[in-house]
C-alpha cells in the first residue's frame, strides 16, 4: 500500500481510504459559487489508489473464478467483458466526473442534478451500512486466518487437530487415498469448525452464542478502520445476468464510494483516464484471480478424484478460506504463504472498507455541514460503533448465515436498481447536453457518441434487465448443506427494500413540503437548485493535473 500525506484541514490533500473533511463553518453554505474551498488530493496517484483499492477487493479474489467457472469458464469472458464496455466502465466514468464536477457527497449532490432524486443519496448510506455489518466479518475471518498462520506447522494442514471429525481426509502427500461424498479436507473442518464453530449453531433458529476470538478479531478490524478514517492512514439469460452483476459489483459505482473520492479531485484532473485505468485494473486482477483458481481447483479435484463442481460447492467466500489455504498448506514455505497471503486479503479488505464508509462519512456531512463540520471525529466514532453493533450477529456460531443472507440481499437487487435510477436521473432529467457540458468544463473535451449512447440508452437496459431477472429468478438460498427457510428469505426482501424504499419516500416528501400547483411543484423538484461553482472561475484558479 502506497504511503500517503497526512491531512490539514485547509488545503492539503486526502489520504488514501479517507476522504478530508471541511472545516469549521459559522452556518450552511449560502447559495451560489463556494466560497470556500474544498480540501483537494495533492498528488494524482493519491486518488487513484485510492479508487483501485476499493474496486479491487475480495470479491476480485473468489466471486469473479466462481461466477466464470460456473457458466461456461472462458466462454463467460465474452459477456464478462461485453458488459464491462457498454455498463461498468460508462457509469465508472458517469460517476468520477459527477463527483469531480459537483465536488460534493452522496446525499446533497442530488440538489445539483435532480432533488426529487435525493433519496438515492439516503438509500446508498443504508446499502453501505449493510455491507460493513458483513464484510468487515470477512475481514475479521481473514485476520483470524493471519493470526493462525504463525505456527511451525499450519493448523489446517492435517486431520490430528481436536476440532478434526472421523470425515477428515487429508490427501495431499498421500496414496491410494479414498475421497467419498461425506469426506472433509482439514482446510474446511478449520473454516467450519474451528473458525466458525458452525457445528454450535442449529441454523438461523438457533445461531448460539458470540465467538469471542472474532469478537476481538473484530474489533481490531473497527479500531484500524476508525484511526484511518479519523486520522488518515499512512500505509496501508443467467449468464448475461451474472456478467453484468459481477462488473457493477466489481467497479463500484451506485455505492457513493466514487462520487466521495472524485470529489476532492482539482477541477481539470481527467478523470476519463483515471475511469478506464482503474477499470482495467480491476478486470485484469479478476483475470489474474481466475487463472490462480482454476490451476487449484483443477489440481484439488484431481488429488480427490472428482469432478471440479464437486471441490467448489459453496459459493462465497468458502473459495477464499477453504481453496485457497488448502492450496497453500501443500507448497513449500507454506507458512510464509500464507501469512503474506491473508495480510494482502486483510489490506484488500479494508481498502473496500475506508472507501465505503467514507462514502457515507462524505454524503452525511456534506449534507449537514452546520451540524457536523468540526465533528467529524465524534461522527466517525458514532458510526464506527453503529456498524461494529450491527455486525454482532455475524459473529455467532451461525454468523456465516447471516453474512450470506446480508450479503444476497443487503447490497444485491437494491444497489442495482439504485444505479439504474442514477443512470436515469443524470441521463434523462438532468440531461446528457449538460453533463457533456460540464464533462468538456472540467477536461476540454466532450465526452463522445459511443459514451452518450450507453448513458442514455444502453446502460439503463442493462440496469433494467438485471433488475427484472433477479427478482424473478430467486434460486434456493443454500450455506455448507443448509436450506434457508421461507422465513428468513422474506426477511431478506425487507432488507433489501428497507434502503430502496427511501427514494420513493423523498419523492413524496418533496412534492408534498414544496410549495405551488403539482404542475409547478414537478418542474421544481426535477430542476436542479443551484450551480456548485463558476466553472470558469475555477479554470482561472487552477491549472489541469495531468
Amino acid at each position: 500500500m502506497a504511503e500517503q500525506p497526512c491531512l490539514a484541514p485547509a488545503a492539503s490533500p486526502p489520504r488514501r481510504g479517507t476522504a478530508p473533511h471541511p472545516g469549521p463553518t459559522a452556518g450552511p453554505a449560502p447559495p451560489g459559487p463556494q466560497t470556500h474551498p474544498r480540501d483537494k488530493w495533492s498528488k494524482k496517484m493519491d486518488f487513484l489508489l485510492s479508487v483501485v483499492g476499493f474496486a479491487v477487493d475480495l470479491g476480485n479474489v473468489w466471486r469473479f473464478p466462481y461466477i466464470c467457472y460456473q457458466n461456461g469458464g472462458g466462454a463467460f469472458l465474452i459477456p464478462y467483458t461485453l458488459m464491462a464496455v457498454f455498463g461498468g466502465v460508462p457509469l465508472f466514468y458517469m460517476e468520477l466526473a459527477l463527483g469531480q464536477f459537483h465536488r460534493t457527497g452522496a446525499i446533497p449532490i442530488w440538489k445539483h442534478i435532480c432533488p426529487i432524486f435525493k433519496g438515492i443519496g439516503f438509500a446508498i448510506c443504508i446499502i453501505g451500512l449493510y455491507v460493513s455489518f458483513y464484510y468487515n466479518t470477512i475481514i475479521a475471518w481473514a485476520l483470524y486466518y493471519f493470526y493462525s498462520s504463525f505456527s511451525g506447522t499450519l493448523p489446517w494442514a492435517s486431520c490430528d487437530n481436536p476440532w478434526n471429525t472421523p470425515d477428515c481426509t487429508n490427501y495431499f502427500g498421500k496414496s491410494n487415498v479414498t475421497w467419498t461424498n461425506f469426506s472433509r479436507s482439514p482446510a474446511e473442518e478449520f473454516y467450519t469448525r474451528k473458525v466458525l464453530e458452525i457445528q454450535k449453531s442449529g441454523g438461523l433458529y438457533d445461531v448460539g452464542g458470540i465467538h469471542w476470538q472474532l469478537l476481538l478479531c473484530l474489533f481490531l478490524i473497527f479500531t484500524i478502520v476508525y484511526f484511518s478514517l479519523w486520522k488518515g492512514v499512512k500505509t496501508s439469460g443467467k449468464v448475461w445476468v451474472d456478467a453484468a452483476a459481477q462488473i457493477f459489483f466489481s467497479l463500484g459505482p451506485g455505492f457513493g464510494v466514487l462520487l466521495a473520492l472524485a470529489s476532492y479531485n482539482h477541477f481539470h484532473n481527467n478523470c476519463y483516464r483515471d475511469a478506464l485505468v482503474t477499470s482495467a485494473v480491476n478486470c485484469l486482477t479478476s483475470f489474474l484471480s481466475g487463472f490462480v483458481i482454476f490451476t487449484v481447483l483443477g489440481y484439488m479435484a484431481e488429488m480427490r478424484d472428482v469432478e471440479v463442481e464437486d471441490v467448489a460447492r459453496d459459493k462465497g467466500p468458502s473459495l477464499l478460506f477453504i481453496t485457497y489455504p488448502e492450496a497453500i498448506a501443500n507448497m513449500v514455505g507454506s507458512t510464509f504463504f500464507a501469512i503474506i497471503f491473508f495480510l494482502m486479503m486483510i489490506t484488500l479488505g479494508l481498502d473496500s472498507t475506508f472507501g465505503g464508509l467514507e462514502a457515507v462519512i462524505t454524503a452525511v456531512m456534506d449534507e449537514y455541514p452546520q451540524v457536523l463540520a468540526g465533528r467529524r471525529e465524534l461522527f466517525v466514532l458514532g458510526l464506527i460503533t453503529v456498524c461494529f453493533l450491527g455486525s454482532l450477529g455475524t459473529l455467532t456460531y451461525g454468523g456465516a448465515y447471516v453474512v450470506k443472507l446480508l450479503e444476497e440481499f443487503g447490497a444485491g437487487c437494491s444497489i442495482l436498481a439504485v444505479v439504474l435510477l442514477e443512470t436515469i436521473a443524470v441521463s434523462w432529467f438532468y440531461g446528457i447536453q449538460r453533463f457533456s457540458h460540464d464533462v468538456k468544463a472540467m477536461l476540454g473535451f466532450t465526452p463522445g457518441m459511443f459514451w452518450k449512447v450507453c448513458w442514455v440508452a444502453v446502460s439503463p437496459a442493462l440496469l433494467a434487465f438485471i433488475v427484472i431477472s433477479s427478482l424473478l429468478d430467486q434460486p434456493p438460498l443454500t450455506l455448507f448443506d443448509y436450506q434457508y427457510p421461507e422465513w428468513s428469505i422474506s426477511v431478506g426482501y425487507v432488507i433489501g427494500a428497507s434502503s430502496f424504499i427511501c427514494i420513493p419516500f423523498y419523492m413524496v416528501y418533496k412534492l408534498v413540503w414544496t410549495p405551488g400547483s403539482l404542475k409547478q411543484r414537478l418542474a421544481i423538484c426535477i430542476r436542479p437548485e443551484k450551480t456548485t461553482r463558476d466553472p470558469q472561475a475555477e479554470a482561472v484558479r487552477m491549472s489541469p493535473v495531468l
